[in-house]
């Protein structure tokens, strides 16, 4: 059983035992209770953007998700989970920065989680796994902080982007760079740009990116002889920049392309291939055939 005060990954060990996890009789950590009040608010900004509409507002904030979400399929989860390619330092950076605007937490934190699901899928010790219901693994594992840590230990896995300055600093001032930017919305538009553009926007985002998390590993199809429950939602595709080709990426995991036939939209990949062309991404990694020969289901 995984001790929850290990921060070495030593005590990973053996199955989790499964308990009916109390939401509110729990005990919540100064972090859950930020995140949900950060959800909460967001939330609480897009009920609200009706009543203070401003199509310049709405506009912005569809262009923030877009870009900030992108962000986050390009940098935390294709260039740093994964290493599917690598960048210069230059711009990898700057692409990290945009992504910590989704309010999805710091690269060091979003990283581990992701890690950890690959590490663990579908298991008890999957940090939002579906088994635990479909709510949970859409957004209520995000506040259960200490649940996590009990299932998989500290942040071991991510040493790659300890030692680096830049994600240790973005780690310790996430929160003032997202109060910043809340700050300068309000300023610059007021109540609009708050509500319809980090309102709607911020929760568009959200729930775009959960989804991946619980639909795609209920719903869809499957392509691939994966061991897990991992689906392809072919119309969700647009919306989460190519990440809902789900099964393709357990599939081939390390894979900077996800939608990996020519009809399956993947804009994170587009992206990966424009800065291949001008030799800005390199060692960008793909599947060859003898893997997909060996991972296809048999018909």
């Amino acid at each position: 059983m995984c001790d929850p005060t290990r921060d070495d990954g030593s005590s990973q060990i053996g199955v989790v035992r499964k308990e009916k996890r109390a939401l509110f009789q729990r005990k919540w950590t100064v972090v859950d209770v930020l995140r949900a009040l950060t959800v909460a608010s967001v939330h609480f900004w897009c009920l609200l953007a009706p009543f203070n509409y401003k199509w310049e507002a709405l506009r912005f904030g569809l262009i923030l998700v877009a870009v900030t979400n992108l962000s986050v399929t390009f940098s935390y989860h294709r260039n740093l989970a994964h290493r599917s390619f690598k960048l210069p330092k230059w711009l990898e950076y700057p692409f990290a920065y945009s992504a910590v605007f989704a309010i999805q937490g710091d690269p060091m934190d979003w990283v581990s989680i992701h890690r950890f699901h690959h590490q663990f899928t579908d298991s008890d010790r999957d940090p939002h796994s579906p088994k635990e219901g479909f709510w949970f693994s859409h957004v209520l594992w995000t506040f259960d902080t200490l649940y996590i840590k009990y299932k998989c230990g500290g942040r071991n896995n991510v040493m790659d982007l300890k030692k680096q300055w830049f994600y240790r600093f973005l780690r310790k001032t996430t929160v003032l760079h997202i109060l910043m930017f809340w700050s300068l919305l309000y300023l610059y538009g007021g109540l609009p740009y708050l509500t319809c553009g980090g309102g709607v926007g911020g929760v568009l985002g959200y729930h775009v990116t959960w989804l991946v998390n619980s639909a795609c590993h209920i719903w869809g199809s499957r392509s691939w002889k994966t061991k897990d429950t991992s689906r392809n939602i072919w119309w969700l595709s647009v919306f989460t920049m190519g990440e809902s080709w789900h099964n393709n990426h357990h599939a081939f995991e390390s894979s900077a392309r996800q939608g990996l036939e020519w009809w399956q939209i993947d804009i994170t990949w587009y992206l990966i291939r424009l800065f291949e062309f001008f030799g800005l991404a390199t060692d960008v990694k793909l599947p060859s055939e003898f893997q997909k020969q060996k991972m296809a289901l048999a018909r």
